[in-house]
């Protein structure tokens, strides 16, 4: 394959990635990392040797760590059961299909109705469920946080170093 094919297809997953960090269906920093595996391949390892790869594995690895701990360490702080943490994975698989709102709310609303199934108190629920949203956005935040570190140490390597 050409060089300049190569490069839209690395580029392709880095964009496509980074709509993953947002888009829960999508694996986003394993994304941007294939992307940029992709990238140093094409002049052979040359620009982005195995030292900057090794970093940039270990960042997206700690980003997916931290993604499926953030929402079920958000719940557990405020005594939420196993059924509200799962819970909130099926309301963020099913808000999947409503959108940008679906995205918002599934989470918070399958925890509420997995704490309710669980101990029929509302209150004790909608706390559950703020504390899940908040883990989910905290999480989303550290994983934008960690892409443009990623984006950071591969620019630097490429041009800088």
């Amino acid at each position: 394959m050409s060089p300049v094919v190569l490069w839209v297809l690395a580029i392709l997953l880095m964009i496509v990635g980074a709509l993953g960090i947002l888009l829960p269906a999508l694996p986003g920093v394993p994304l941007i990392f294939a992307g940029m595996v992709l990238a140093a391949s094409i002049d052979d390892f040359q620009r982005i040797g195995w030292l900057t790869l090794t970093v940039l594995g270990f960042l997206t690895v700690t980003a997916f760590v931290v993604d499926f701990a953030a929402s079920a360490l958000g719940a557990k702080r405020v005594g939420a059961s196993g059924r509200a943490v799962w819970g909130a994975v099926i309301g963020t698989l099913v808000g999947l299909f409503f959108g940008f709102v679906g995205l918002v709310l599934g989470p918070f609303i399958g925890a509420v109705i997995g704490e309710i199934s669980v101990h029929g108190r509302l209150h004790q629920a909608g706390r559950v469920g703020v504390a899940t949203w908040m883990g989910l956005i905290f999480g989303a935040l550290f994983k934008l946080a960690i892409a443009f570190s990623m984006l950071g140490v591969f620019v630097f390597a490429y041009f800088l170093a």
